[in-house]
């Protein structure tokens, strides 16, 4: 079979004339050192790309005059600082309206240098680990330029090019580029955890660029039957899949086979996608396409953030008027997978940046900076202090439920810039508050009969979820927990109810999660009382969960907490004819202790003393 001739640029293209460059860790660096060799007699060459890992000799100030360079995505630092000094424009784009410009008038291409394994006995070469743009770019451009690269893995799906197909090419090996991310820290960590309650087995996963969504593959050791469909895939779902978690069986678009359109990592991962039937890759055009995204049921989508607003609008592709990244297939994907049945758009990210000197969660976005996400998208925000889910929710319960995941030390200045807009009422004064003694992972799973639900501090964002509680009691449950039946539940009580100091006093509610709902089943207390260091318990539990255990996982918490506090007891006081609460009690350990009341039965608890 004959290969195509070495190129001889000056008969392909021409000064002015617009040239894509493979991305991602394809890029054809040896095309691109061709080029810059015979670059005598060539001016103002337009270069657009994507994300590309590549040393960017492109960008360099020294081919000021002969490239004209554009990028759909800043995803490295030489990159970013040539944006910064406005020698590369920046277009914010999603990967799959890219296509269409090259397809028209407004991008057309005069030529594509890609990278592509050697052909096979067939004649067909793979574009290997970087399907993005690429193939778009091959399939329109008025000429398409190859460097055979026999390190390049032959990759599965829509990925193939007949060698008729070049104009010339290059045979040059090039080992391809390790992604190398950060080690996840605490943080990172954190929120990795917080992620992992999100997602049930059976879910198919997407997972962006950035360490905060990436910490989840850490914590999904114990799911089953996951699938992906992602832009781009990593090493962590590497391990994933052989050790069976990730086997794609309960997929209801393309069942059985992992769907991307680019990897980034290691060695051990190109040579994972190297011919591998269970890994296909395809053009972002048919990945990212939101009607395929949300073919997938139960699909979540799980992308970074620099910043959130209180409204939930979201930044992800600038720091102010700096351009860090780009908007590639996150806002496709957030849409995807919100249609998708059973899906979960979530957006992760570490709740400071700046060595904790500044808050990613803010009161208003930073001016200058570009809007991806806008506050009817997303579903959940994660950062290292917990989930804040905003699918329904109204501005206020939004603005409160992401001041409870903002980082403690900005809580009480984002609560006070956000009442200046009325965006709260004056009677929300109190900022949500951590238990100190349940650590930095403030939700705990307890499991009652077969069913999972959530144990947590109560909050102020809890307002609405409370008062519904209340009102879904009977009168004879209310009457047996408050000796009397209160009259309503108005929001300003409500409020009061869920404004609580969690390091004096204590409030701890079960949750069970009923997509897209969440509702309080139980409600635990206790207050402190100072003058002789001891604190007195109630509970209340709705009827369906009466007799299932939450009173009793909501006192053993209680107790382990006035424990770790120092008190000296705990006292409760039960109407005598609440048997069942009665003997809740006395199985934890609570005496009897002497009363002139015959309707109500004093019982206390002695701290410190092993149960």
């Amino acid at each position: 079979m004959d290969m195509p001739p070495k190129p001889d640029w000056h008969r392909l293209i021409r000064s002015g004339n617009r040239i894509y460059i493979g991305s991602g860790v394809s890029v054809p660096n040896a095309l691109i050192d061709d080029l810059i060799e015979h670059r005598s007699g060539f001016n103002d060459l337009q270069l657009i790309h994507g994300h590309t890992l590549s040393p960017h000799r492109w960008v360099e100030r020294q081919y000021g005059q002969l490239f004209s360079v554009n990028t759909f995505f800043i995803g490295d630092e030489k990159v970013r600082q040539a944006v910064a000094e406005g020698r590369v424009d920046y277009t914010p784009i999603k990967h799959t309206e890219i296509s269409s410009l090259f397809a028209s008038d407004s991008l057309p291409l005069d030529a594509a240098l890609v990278m592509v394994t050697p052909p096979d006995e067939y004649g067909y070469c793979s574009l290997g680990t970087s399907l993005a743009v690429s193939m778009a770019a091959a399939k329109q451009a008025r000429h398409v330029i190859a460097q055979i690269n026999p390190a390049l893995p032959r990759t599965n799906g829509y990925t193939h090019l007949h060698i008729s197909e070049f104009s010339a090419c290059i045979e040059m090996e090039q080992k391809l580029p390790v992604f190398t991310p950060k080690v996840v820290g605490t943080e990172a960590g954190r929120i990795g955890q917080y992620l992992a309650t999100l997602i049930d087995d059976g879910a198919t996963l997407q997972v962006g660029f950035g360490a905060a969504p990436r910490s989840v593959l850490d914590y999904l050791h114990n799911h089953k039957d996951l699938g992906v469909h992602s832009g781009m895939i990593f090493d962590g779902f590497v391990e994933l899949f052989k050790s069976g978690v990730i086997n794609n069986r309960r997929k209801s678009f393309h069942p059985g086979k992992i769907l991307t359109s680019a990897c980034y990592g290691s060695q051990e991962l190109y040579d994972f996608v190297d011919n591998n039937p269970h890994v296909e890759f395809y053009p972002a055009g048919y990945i990212e396409s939101q009607a395929n995204i949300s073919r997938n049921d139960n699909m979540v989508s799980i992308n970074n953030a620099l910043q959130v607003d209180l409204a939930g609008q979201v930044v992800s592709d600038s720091v102010g008027y700096h351009f860090f990244s780009g908007i590639g297939g996150q806002v496709d994907f957030i849409n995807g997978a919100a249609n998708s049945k059973g899906g979960k758009p979530i957006v992760a990210l570490k709740s400071t940046a700046n060595e904790g000197t500044v808050s990613r969660i803010v009161p208003h976005i930073s001016e200058g900076a570009g809007i991806v996400n806008i506050r009817s998208n997303v579903h959940y925000v994660v950062t290292e202090y917990g989930i804040a889910s905003l699918k329904g929710k109204s501005i206020r319960e939004r603005a409160l439920e992401l001041i409870r995941i903002a980082h403690p030390a900005f809580r009480e200045e984002l609560l006070h810039e956000v009442r200046k807009n009325y965006w709260v009422p004056d009677y929300q004064k109190s900022v949500p508050m951590e238990i100190p003694e349940f650590g930095r992972q403030q939700v705990k799973t307890v499991t009652l009969g077969n069913t999972r639900f959530k144990l947590r501090p109560l909050n102020p964002a809890d307002e609405r979820y409370l008062q519904a509680f209340f009102y879904s009691l009977t009168k004879e449950t209310l009457r047996l927990r408050y000796s009397q039946i209160p009259a309503n539940m108005t929001r300003e009580k409500s409020c009061t109810l869920v404004s609580v100091d969690q390091a004096n006093d204590l409030a701890l509610c079960i949750v069970r999660e009923r997509e897209p709902e969440m509702h309080i089943e139980a409600v635990g207390r206790f207050y402190r009382i100072e003058s002789d260091n001891s604190c007195e318990a109630a509970f209340v539990t709705r009827e369906d969960y009466q007799g299932k255990g939450m009173a009793k996982a909501l006192l053993k918490e209680m107790i382990k907490v006035a424990t770790d506090r120092g008190l000296s007891k705990m006292k409760a006081y039960v109407l005598t004819e609440n048997k069942p609460m009665l003997r809740v009690f006395e199985s934890h350990g609570f005496k009897r202790l002497p009363s002139d009341d015959t309707h109500e039965v004093l019982l206390e608890l002695a701290l410190g003393i092993e149960q």
